[in-house]
């Protein structure tokens, strides 16, 4: 199903790797980018390859209400019916069922919820988005999880853990058919450190081949964030994949790859470039501003994507302020080449046991001291 070695750098807790799976090997760590409904915003399948991009994330919640993992499975699975060979991990729809609020009703069988597309009731259990997930053939499934949206409510965030728990145990019950995916477990917990370390010990004794971090980075102070998501990872074998789910600007990924993690997602690369927004080596750029209408170099000079490579900024500029469809294109691709370019040189500074230099040095030269 999937496999993982990793080497641990000598000057931080970070370490280099590669995850094996069926549709090939990934380096680690690794960015996906997030491909909701088996389609990554604006890009081709060819475009996000000569991006560096090796691994997807698609969402079981978007994909089980439109098509339905029936129509991708008769199709050939999830792989061939977005034309991308290689792995794509599947989040459980767990954040989804918890961002629709009032109108879900959760209880220790699962969750009900109305779709926001033609309004029929929808259920959803620890077993059945596990079967949802094998259908549409994917490489690695998440369990069901129950997201809270204050990690400071202890009672909430203990509730939150102790059924994620029960329902990962569930999850692991459901027979593995011809087209298994290889599981990962999620840590809950909130803020509190008591608690994710009990969750984390119910997970280790359900023995999954991965681990991921959630229940972070939805409203919680930034500094309470990074503290216990160091907390959590220290938690986690160091013999396995270690997933932070949905955190990723830049400096968040930097800082994350010391602490230990090997597996990231976001939305971010996409979704900011919508908005005219790139990422770059000196920071962010908004790129409608006037400053750049007459810039004739590229975005970001040290960049070699196909959007630096080949337009200036003024032309971007150009494109975003006309609305063109050709600008958010570009801005995707090299907001997702910039992910892919970031990780392979913290991959390489893991390797080589400079990580600490290197991440100076990006902290000061993103954030515009340098």
């Amino acid at each position: 199903m999937i496999d993982f070695e990793a080497s641990t750098a000598s000057d931080c807790a970070g370490r280099s790797g590669t995850l094996k799976t069926e549709h090939g090997d990934v380096p680690t760590p690794l960015f996906m980018p997030v491909g909701t409904a088996g389609t990554v915003k604006g890009l081709t399948p060819e475009q996000l390859s000569s991006a560096g991009v090796k691994m997807l994330l698609a969402n079981t919640y978007h994909l089980h209400l439109r098509p339905g993992e029936g129509c991708i499975e008769s199709l050939g699975g999830l792989h061939r019916f977005m034309a991308w060979d290689g792995p794509v991990l599947t989040d459980s729809g767990g954040y989804q069922v918890f961002s629709l609020g009032k109108n879900v009703k959760v209880d220790e069988a699962g969750a009900v919820f109305r779709s926001h597309i033609d309004g029929s009731k929808v259920h959803f259990t620890p077993e059945s988005v596990a079967r949802t997930q094998r259908a549409l053939g994917v490489d690695v499934a998440m369990v069901f999880d129950v997201v809270t949206g204050n990690g400071s409510d202890r009672q909430a965030a203990e509730a939150a853990a102790g059924r994620t728990l029960r329902w990962a145990a569930r999850s692991r019950e459901v027979p593995i058919d011809d087209r298994p995916a290889a599981t990962f477990g999620i840590m809950q917990g909130g803020l509190f450190e008591d608690i994710r370390r009990e969750n984390a010990a119910g997970l280790l004794d359900l023995d999954f081949p991965g681990y991921a971090v959630g229940g972070l980075s939805v409203g919680e102070e930034r500094e309470k964030t990074m503290h216990m998501a160091e907390y959590s990872v220290g938690l986690l074998p160091a013999d396995k994949p270690r997933y932070m789910m949905g955190m990723g600007t830049p400096e968040q990924l930097v800082a994350l790859c010391g602490m230990g993690y090997d597996m990231f997602d976001c939305v971010l690369p996409t979704r900011n470039a919508c908005n005219c927004t790139l990422f770059t080596s000196r920071g962010i750029v908004a790129i409608r501003n006037s400053r750049y209408a007459n810039d004739p170099d590229p975005v970001d000079p040290r960049c070699s994507c196909y959007t630096c490579s080949n337009f200036s900024a003024a032309y971007l500029n150009h494109l975003a302020k006309r609305r063109e469809m050709l600008g958010a294109t570009l801005a995707s691709l090299h907001n997702v080449a910039f992910y892919q370019n970031l990780v392979e040189e913290i991959r390489g500074a893991l390797a080589a046991g400079t990580y600490a230099k290197f991440a100076e040095n990006f902290f000061a030269r993103y954030r515009g001291e340098k």
